[in-house]
Formats: structure tokens, C-alpha cells, sequence
């Protein structure tokens, strides 16, 4: 957002950009003729594992023969046709929003399945978006800058659920659609979440728990292996090809709604088992070198800290950590705990440019670099501040040798990076480390 942008917000009554906002949501919803009301509507709301819970909940009702639209951070589909979602919102403008589901109407979907953030339902673009089912992955402070306070943000959170009962109550093929909430009990909020009212209350996780729900499945005997993690759940194997306990909880959510809908079990473990990769989430670019090179997301304290410990977890012979912060007043007070975590679980720290929108890019890495040497790390010995991102990448890659592991994090699958002036320019981290492997062959 630009600065101006921003100057004008603050000039202008919050009551008035409320009205603002709740008005072009319903406009956009009347000016679509309402499509979600034709549309199984899945909102997936949480801090960590949104985009991936989306795109898991997709692969399990396609490979249940249904027709989907989906709207995540990392990517738009709708039936065969999927694209990239270089916005860098989650959820798109209210007008935009409503034609993507009218779109979806039109190719015959059966169900949309929005990544719902926080921000999104603050500025009300859910608005006028009838949800059945409501799904929490988790939740931990983040965006507190743009919400004012924690509770703010768990409030925006909350008011999906809240939201079920108040609803269109749909009618599609002949049957009544129930309104269905679907939470991570291991989470601390979870008891919040799992008030609001609702037809089917589902409860996942790794420990089973005595809750207030209509059905409950938990995950034991997790192993996690070089190339992925394995689980029971219900008297059954998965072996997932996705890394990391985080997407345990990832594949049990979706699991949990391919049960809601009916999906037989065979066929939502054969779903899972067949994705071999989530774009720009611990994706791995191949190599000859013997180095591991993994591509994240993560931009907030416990992503990364999650990504970290999946990482050491493989017992690298080093790790070699890539990461910067957001500008654009995005939580300036993660950025040296952000440095803290990478210094803490990495031999090696780069820290460079991520997303500065309108602020210093030098000024941001000063702050993240802040916290990791509080944690012992060294300047120009165990950590550099390389402000070009593509020679901060390369130090990484020039410093790793075989059994190493090498992480960049912050970006994940964008291709585009924000930068003064309301600037986007083209971006890829994986883009730009398969470069710097072509031209050292």
C-alpha cells in the first residue's frame, strides 16, 4: 500500500471506511447475483498452513469426482483452469472476489474453498460470501500492527464462525447443505472457536481431546522421514511426500472436511498421498550438488520457528538460513525476533531484501539482523547483511557444500516482489536459485 494510500486511511473516520467497505461487499455480491448461494463455500481461516490446508481440501474433493474453484494466497482455480496469484492479497477486492465465484458458478463448481485472512474480514470482503463450512488451522499473533491489538485479530479470526449461523441456508441438487465447523483442538483458542453454533462440529489433532463436538480424528505414530512424514489416523496409514508435523495438521484439517462432505476415506488418503509438493511451501529444488534447497513462506515467528525445527529435524550437516522481513508497517516488531529464530537454529545467516514497499530496505534488515546477533551469530563471519537479494542467495549457496542445507524463506512461491512507489517487480526465488545452479555448472 502506498503511502499516500495510508495518509489518506487515517485522515478519514474509521466508522466511515466501515461503511465503506461492508457497502462494496454487498454491492459486489448483488452485482454477481449472490453465487455463492449455487456454491459449497469452504473458508479456511488460521495463522500457519491456510494456502496448503486450501489446496489439500481441492485435491481431496476433485479426486472425489467433484468439479472446485479455489482462492489462495499462492494460487486461483477454477475447474481445470488454475493460475498464480500474484495480487499478493489473500483474499482478493470484494468486486473481484464475487466474480471469481460467479466464474466458478459458470464452470459447473460445486464448491469454492477461499483462504479467509484476517485482514480480508476486517475490511468485511466476506461479506456477501454465504460459508457452510468454517475451518481454523491455528492461531498465533500476527498482523497485530494492522489490528490494533491480539484480541482484534482473534476476533476478526472468530467472526467466520460466528458468522455460519447467520448464513444463506442452501439447497443444492435436492440437499440441504449443513453449516459445519472444523477446528484444531490442539490449538489453545480452540474452545472459542468451536462455540459458535453449527449443524457438525469437528474436532483434529494429535492428542485426542474430551470437546464439544459431533466428531473428532487424531493423528498417532507420526514418523518423520528425509522425504517426507507418515500417521495413523483411524486404523490407517498416510504417508504424506510433504515435510514437517505442521503439515500433519494440515493433511488432518483437510481430512476432516473430505469426511464432513462425505468423501470416502480411500480416496482422501489416496488424495493426499499423491501431492509431492505445495508451491513455495518447504519446496525442494532439486540439484547435483548434494545440497538440500528448500523455498518457504514463512514470514512470521511460528512459521518459521515450524520450519526451522522441520529442518534441523533432517539433520543437515549445516544449515544455512535466507530470510528478510516485510515493510509497509507489516508487524515491525517480528523483525528481530524473526533474526533471533534464524540465528538460534542456523550455522549460517543471510539476511536481505524481502517486500520493503515504501520503507528503507537497509532499515528492515538492521532489524532483523538485530536479533540475530543477540544470539551469538557474528557479522560478516556467521551473518551478512547482503541488501540485493539474488547475491544474498548466492553467499548462501557459495558457503553450502554436500549435506548442507540451505533455506530461503519470506517469499515462497510469489513472483513479484512490492517495493516503493506501489511497485511490483517480477520476482521467484526458485527462479533465481535454479540461475545461480545453471550458471555454476
Amino acid at each position: 500500500m502506498s503511502s499516500i494510500k495510508q495518509n489518506v486511511r487515517k485522515l478519514v473516520p474509521k466508522s466511515v471506511l466501515r461503511l465503506y467497505h461492508r457497502l462494496f461487499a454487498l454491492l459486489g455480491a448483488l452485482r454477481y447475483r449472490h453465487p455463492s448461494r449455487r456454491l459449497i463455500v469452504i473458508g479456511v481461516t488460521g495463522t500457519k498452513g491456510k494456502s496448503t490446508v486450501v489446496n489439500l481440501i481441492a485435491r481431496i474433493l476433485e479426486e472425489g469426482g467433484h468439479t472446485i474453484g479455489l482462492i489462495s494466497t499462492i494460487n486461483f482455480k477454477i475447474g481445470k483452469r488454475e493460475w498464480i496469484n500474484e495480487t499478493k492479497q489473500t483474499m482478493p477486492g470484494r468486486f473481484r472476489l464475487q466474480k471469481l465465484l460467479a466464474d466458478m458458478v459458470r464452470a459447473g463448481c460445486r464448491y469454492a474453498i477461499i483462504e479467509t485472512s484476517s485482514e480480508g474480514i476486517a475490511q468485511y470482503r466476506h461479506l456477501g460470501v454465504e460459508y457452510d463450512v468454517a475451518v481454523l488451522t491455528n492461531i498465533t499473533p500476527e498482523h497485530i500492527e494492522s489490528h490494533g491489538t491480539y484480541a482484534k485479530y482473534r476476533s476478526a479470526k472468530l467472526e467466520l464462525f460466528e458468522m455460519l449461523s447467520r448464513t444463506y441456508r442452501k439447497k443444492i441438487l435436492g440437499n440441504d447443505i449443513k453449516k459445519i465447523i472444523v477446528v484444531n483442538t490442539d490449538d489453545r483458542e480452540s474452545k472459542m472457536f468451536l462455540a459458535p453454533s453449527a449443524d457438525d462440529k469437528w474436532a483434529y489433532g494429535l492428542k485426542e481431546k474430551a470437546s464439544d463436538v459431533t466428531h473428532g480424528i487424531y493423528a498417532t505414530a507420526i514418523t518423520e522421514k528425509q522425504n517426507g512424514v507418515s500417521f495413523n489416523i483411524l486404523d490407517r496409514i498416510v504417508n504424506l511426500k510433504l515435510l514437517g508435523e505442521f503439515n500433519v495438521y494440515n493433511a488432518l484439517a483437510s481430512y476432516a472436511v473430505g469426511l464432513s462432505q462425505d468423501i470416502n476415506t480411500d480416496v482422501i488418503i489416496s488424495a493426499l498421498q499423491r501431492v509431492d509438493k505445495m508451491p513455495g511451501r518447504l519446496e525442494e529444488i532439486p540439484n547435483d550438488k548434494g545440497i538440500r534447497i528448500f523455498v518457504d513462506y514463512a514470514h512470521e515467528p511460528s512459521s518459521l520457528q515450524s520450519v526451522y525445527d522441520t529442518i534441523r529435524g533432517l539433520s543437515p550437516r549445516k544449515i544455512i538460513g535466507v530470510l528478510g522481513s516485510q515493510g509497509g508497517g507489516r508487524d515491525r516488531a517480528k523483525r528481530p525476533v524473526l533474526g533471533r529464530i534464524a540465528g538460534l537454529y542456523a550455522d549460517y545467516v543471510i539476511i536481505t531484501n524481502e517486500d520493503p514497499y515504501d520503507e528503507s530496505p537497509q532499515k528492515i534488515i538492521d532489524d532483523v539482523a538485530e536479533g540475530t546477533l543477540e544470539n551469538g551469530k557474528v557479522l560478516d563471519e556467521t551473518c551478512w547483511k547482503i541488501l540485493d537479494r539474488t547475491a544474498a542467495i548466492q553467499k548462501a549457496l557459495s558457503l553450502a557444500e554436500s549435506g548442507d542445507v540451505v533455506i530461503i524463506t519470506g517469499k515462497g512461491s510469489e513472483t513479484v516482489m512490492a517495493v516503493k512507489g506501489s511497485k511490483k517487480i517480477p520476482w521467484d526465488d526458485r527462479v533465481v536459485v535454479r540461475e545461480i545452479l545453471d550458471a555454476s555448472k
